[in-house]
């Protein structure tokens, strides 16, 4: 099975051969990305697969967060390409969960921490631990946040 490294720089070079701009801009600066992750610290290493995937998404939330900042400047063409970026980024991340089953993991946990004692306002915190690991990478910080407050709330 290749890593998803060897497959963004497999990638890479067909964009390059394609002479597909756009794909090979943003592989090329997702690739820098996962480099200087693996370079910062003391020592080099090789990322995990799950640091890989962590590194995309990031890059893939700059896009979007770009995208709005360049939309509210009136910049539509710069905020499409980030868009486009952030899209072509998402190919290679876990497909992401819909509301539903965001709201169905977070309503469990809920239900979990209440059981443990946890409730209120003062649960946010004891969701959140139960409901990370759950949906690692399939959702960004956020979106789960939002979701455990609307259903602390209900």
């Amino acid at each position: 099975m290749t890593t998803l490294k060897a497959r963004l720089k497999d990638d890479l070079n067909a964009a390059i051969k394609d002479r597909d701009e756009l794909r090979s801009s943003t592989l090329r600066l997702t690739i820098a990305a996962i480099t200087k992750e693996e370079v910062a610290g003391k020592t080099k290493r090789e990322l995990s697969e799950d640091e890989v995937q962590k590194v995309i998404a990031k890059e893939a939330k700059k896009r979007r967060e770009a995208a709005d900042a360049f939309e509210q400047g009136g910049r539509a063409e710069s905020a499409e390409r980030e868009r486009a970026e952030g899209v072509l980024l998402d190919a290679y991340l876990p497909k992401q969960l819909s509301d539903e089953e965001l709201d169905g993991i977070v309503a469990a946990a809920v239900e979990e921490a209440k059981a443990a004692g946890a409730e209120g306002p003062r649960a946010m915190g004891a969701v959140m631990k139960i409901v990370n690991p759950k949906v690692a990478g399939q959702a960004e910080g956020g979106r789960v946040a939002a979701s455990v407050k609307k259903l602390l709330a209900g």
